[in-house]
């Protein structure tokens, strides 16, 4: 399954963007989707995921009620709305695609499949 993402940009303080990704060679059928980040001088972190047996997303706290992940079957995309940008939301998002347990969800060794990154910058 190769994954590609895109829908990053520059923006400012408040705004939104939505990022997108999309897999070939493949689909998300059976999987976990997660979303991570990586600002500069840190490490990779997690953001959101779309659980393969659980309909409802998992978000890390920083973006609980600003970030929304929602899936596209048909189109075998998963979306991360994101909404109310703040600087610190500044990095490097990730796509991932995998099976992890439960406890590994937040972990980005738990996934299998990589997108190529797409940089979001939001300036103040």
């Amino acid at each position: 399954v190769q994954l590609q993402a895109s829908g990053g940009g520059l923006v400012q303080t408040g705004d939104s963007l939505r990022l997108s990704c999309t897999a070939s060679g493949g689909t998300f059928s059976g999987y976990t989707v997660g979303w991570f980040r990586q600002a500069p001088g840190k490490e990779r972190e997690f953001v959101a995921a779309a659980i393969r047996w659980n309909s409802n997303p998992l978000y890390t706290d920083s973006v609980k009620g600003r970030f929304t992940l929602s899936r596209d079957n048909a189109k075998n995309t998963v979306y991360l709305q994101m909404n109310g940008l703040q600087p610190e939301d500044t990095a490097v998002y990730y796509c991932a695609a995998g099976s992890p347990i439960l406890s590994g969800v937040r972990t980005s060794t738990s996934y299998s499949y990589w997108g190529q990154g797409t940089q979001v910058t939001v300036s103040s």
